[in-house]
């Protein structure tokens, strides 16, 4: 039997010391799968230049967010919007910041040209720093 040894008279020897080495091999395996896999549970986007200010009395603003359904539907901030809403965000949040940028969050069954509709709506309002959300492939 592994880890006992047999003595002369059939009775075993108590287990003097224990082999680590596998659990170590186990350890180690568990922390690279956790290492790899903590990349993709971040939600990754595009890059987008944002300001920046070394000294700053205000908080920083977030950046607006659109989310467009597979039925083409908007949603900004989580909440239903129609295009006339989601314009006047739009031109209230640039003339408010001219540094201010957008996230567009599509379904991936939605239209590429409700996307594009989105940035041409945002760029006539002002807003010309955009990103497109995406998720990465694994």
């Amino acid at each position: 039997m592994a880890g006992t040894m047999q003595s002369h008279g059939g009775r075993r020897a108590p287990i003097v010391g224990i082999n680590v080495t596998p659990m170590v091999d186990v350890v180690l395996v568990l922390l690279v799968i956790m290492m790899v896999s903590a990349v993709y549970i971040v939600s990754q986007t595009l890059k987008v230049e944002l300001p920046k200010a070394a000294n700053s009395d205000q908080a920083e603003q977030t950046p607006l967010a659109v989310t467009i359904t597979k039925e083409g539907s908007y949603l900004m901030h989580q909440k239903p919007v129609d295009e006339a809403g989601m314009t006047a965000e739009f031109q209230k949040a640039a003339t408010a910041n001219k540094e201010v940028s957008l996230v567009v969050t599509a379904d991936k069954e939605a239209y590429h040209g409700d996307v594009v509709h989105v940035i041409d709506v945002a760029k006539s309002a002002g807003i010309v720093k955009f990103a497109i959300n995406v998720e990465r492939s694994r």
